[in-house]
């Protein structure tokens, strides 16, 4: 009798943790989208390119200067309807723009800061309300998940 009552006790937890959401859905799994009001900007969506650096540094490189996507918001918020793409791995870091390109550089003696994003989820099956928890600079940025190099790329204008 115990366990059938935490089981249901665990599932309410659950249940009351998701926020009702009702604003629109976004049209493609997997690629989180800017939410703008009841508008939702996608964000762009690319490959970064490994290049070894001196020393152990790999520097991932993004091809052009600027994402297309872009947000106004300092902090913005973003919905993602996942599947393959696991919400709990993605971080956010802010890229460098030099010679028509975007890079970041992983290094061992120095790792660049992930921006911190609070993740919850919502009332829908897999979506998720993304928000970033600091003030971002006017620049380039890019969600990743760790061990990927799929990046969702946005600019803070």
């Amino acid at each position: 009798m115990r366990i059938p009552c935490l089981a249901l006790c665990l599932a309410a937890v659950f249940a009351a943790a998701a926020q009702n959401y009702t604003g629109p859905l976004p049209p493609q799994v997997d690629v989180p989208y800017l939410k703008h009001a009841e508008n939702l900007v996608p964000t762009e969506v690319l490959e970064a390119k490994e290049e070894k650096g001196k020393k152990d540094d790999i520097t991932y490189i993004i091809a052009g200067a600027a994402s297309s996507a872009r947000t106004p918001l300092a902090s913005p918020v973003f919905l993602l309807q996942a599947d393959k793409v696991l919400a709990a791995k993605l971080a956010l870091y802010r890229l460098e723009s030099r010679n028509g390109r975007r890079e970041i550089v992983f290094s061992p003696k120095k790792q660049p800061r992930a921006i911190r994003v609070e993740l919850t989820p919502l009332n829908t099956d897999k979506l998720y309300r993304l928000e970033v928890e600091e003030s971002l600079e006017p620049g380039e940025y890019a969600l990743s998940a760790e061990g990927s190099n799929q990046v969702f790329c946005f600019q803070v204008f």
